[in-house]
């Protein structure tokens, strides 16, 4: 589990580093804009080979069943999970399927990004993560390596949200904050210390 852990570690640290302003500024200075046309793409293939050793682990360390959800309840898990799939491709949708996956940026002049407040994001700040998380935790089946891995991408979920909270604010202040002062972050309706 040790080794698992260390996986996922190092997996959240590439995958922070890389989505630092410090570290874009840096590749900005050294390679150029030009090749920055290529950075989303370029992230997007990274983080998905950085997780490669976090599946590995996941699939050759021994396992043990920590809960199983017996039907029918596991199938309204399952449906749940499947809606929650959904919901996650609608909201990639909604923010530019081509942006998110680097492919636009390659074509075009990379432009300002636009706040999105509407549909699913009318009910939380960041769908993408709420529908990731739903899709975790709503597996029927969990073993003791899946439920480390889920732990702790719940974790970077919710540290990188906090991050993710400074740079929108930087990036689209006041309009950014009246829109965090009446939209939840992750369930709707759910209020923390007073705050949404």
């Amino acid at each position: 589990m040790l080794r698992l852990m260390l996986a996922i570690a190092l997996w959240g640290l590439i995958h922070s580093l890389s989505a630092s302003l410090g570290f874009k500024d840096y590749l900005r200075r050294t390679l150029g804009g030009r090749f920055m046309k290529s950075y989303r793409l370029l992230y997007n293939i990274v983080a998905v080979i950085s997780a490669a050793p976090v599946l590995y682990l996941m699939a050759v360390l021994p396992e043990k069943v920590l809960y199983q959800v017996p039907p029918p309840w596991s199938y309204f898990m399952l449906a749940a999970q499947g809606l929650s799939a959904v919901f996650l491709l609608v909201t990639v949708l909604q923010t530019d399927l081509l942006s998110f996956a680097g492919l636009r940026q390659l074509i075009e002049e990379e432009k300002r990004g636009r706040l999105v407040t509407d549909g699913l994001y009318r009910f939380v700040r960041h769908p993408l993560y709420t529908f990731s998380l739903l899709l975790l935790w709503l597996s029927a089946s969990v073993t003791v390596n899946s439920f480390v891995v889920y732990l702790a991408l719940t974790l970077y979920v919710l540290v990188g949200a906090f991050f993710e909270e400074r740079k929108l604010l930087r990036e689209f202040g006041k309009d950014y904050a009246d829109y965090r002062a009446v939209t939840p972050m992750l369930i709707p309706g759910f209020r923390l210390n007073g705050n949404k």
